[in-house]
């Protein structure tokens, strides 16, 4: 299973894994793209390791918005999280979603970083990367 780090500007970095269920420790601070949906129990894992911003897959929303609803289970800790659409990247796999990945949904956290819908992924999360304070701020 992939996990590997993509990105790195002074004490940031970007760490694609393909499972959110393989965040450790060491990803203190990061932005995270994880291939998992970003369901209920993706978003459990997420709370475990405090993470500037992490992105999962939408798996399509599903019913009552299930894939999405680590959004909000994220925002109300103050963590800024989105998705990107199950129709341009993979689920499960990290990579594609770093490599054509489109934002779908943004928690108000993400929103507040400047992160926009419909955006592709790599190049908005390079951009706040490239911000001074905004990606340490997330």
């Amino acid at each position: 299973m992939l996990k590997k780090t993509v990105a790195k500007s002074g004490a940031s970095s970007v760490v694609i894994m393909d499972s959110i269920t393989k965040v450790a420790p060491e990803d203190i601070g990061a932005i995270v793209i994880s291939g998992s949906h970003g369901g209920a129990s993706s978003g459990e894992f997420a709370l475990q390791v405090p993470l500037r911003l992490v992105f999962f897959n939408d798996a399509g929303v599903g019913k009552e918005n299930a894939g999405i609803s680590a959004l909000a289970m994220l925002q109300a800790k103050n963590i800024a999280a989105g998705t990107t659409s199950h129709t341009s990247a993979k689920i499960g796999d990290s990579a594609d979603m770093w490599d054509h990945g489109q934002i779908s949904h943004l928690n108000a956290r993400a929103q507040a970083l400047g992160l926009k819908v419909g955006e592709k992924l790599s190049a908005a999360v390079l951009k706040l990367l490239e911000q001074p304070g905004k990606a340490g701020s997330a």
